[in-house]
């Protein structure tokens, strides 16, 4: 079994959050996968289904993303899932806009939501960092996470949040690296590809 786990805060006033792109994240993969529908349990809202022919949860944390571990937490223990069967997905600042990486374990990087996850079942788990990009000042750094997505992002935001959504089996299967190179190639086209040649 697998969970991913996308990180967010819930309520209305939070939805178009660049902090809530995990939620974002998992939601499209329900919708591209055909998952059950959303119900409460574990203190979030979780939506169950399969990839690659493995069971997979998909869930989004009710309990405020600084509280992010509790849920996740209660559901890994919950199910006996092995830690590098756990995948989160979650906004960084570090990344350009549209860039994703994945990696396992490490330090939280000032992000509540991995920081408190790490503190309920190790940090060896499995990060989907998801690129927000940084606004250049540390002073706008809190306004800009809690700020919602501005209608310019919406084209590289649906392209990533699509492409993590059609070729997370592949997060299954292991391949990180090819998972992370065709987001890439979804959110950044290359100018070639759609290029006819003329005679």
């Amino acid at each position: 079994m697998y969970l991913f786990a996308g990180l967010g805060n819930p309520g209305t006033q939070y939805q178009s959050n660049r902090h809530n792109v995990g939620f974002m994240a998992v939601d499209v993969m329900a919708a591209a996968h055909g998952f059950s529908p959303w119900k409460k349990k574990f203190q979030g809202a979780l939506s169950e289904g399969a990839m690659n022919g493995q069971k997979v949860l998909l869930l989004k944390p009710q309990t405020f993303m600084n509280e992010s571990g509790r849920s996740v937490g209660e559901a890994v223990r919950f199910h006996n899932i092995p830690l590098q069967h756990v995948f989160v997905f979650y906004d960084e600042l570090d990344l350009e806009p549209g860039k994703v990486r994945v990696k396992l374990g490490g330090g939280a990087a000032g992000h509540n939501g991995i920081r408190s996850i790490a503190a309920h079942i190790t940090p060896e788990f499995k990060r989907v960092r998801l690129g927000i990009g940084h606004p250049g000042d540390k002073n706008m750094v809190m306004p800009h996470v809690l700020g919602d997505f501005a209608k310019s992002d919406r084209e590289w935001l649906v392209a990533m949040l699509d492409a993590v959504a059609d070729n997370a089996p592949m997060l299954i299967k292991g391949d990180d690296s090819q998972f992370q190179s065709a987001v890439h190639l979804k959110v950044n086209p290359s100018p070639l590809r759609d290029k006819k040649i003329s005679s």
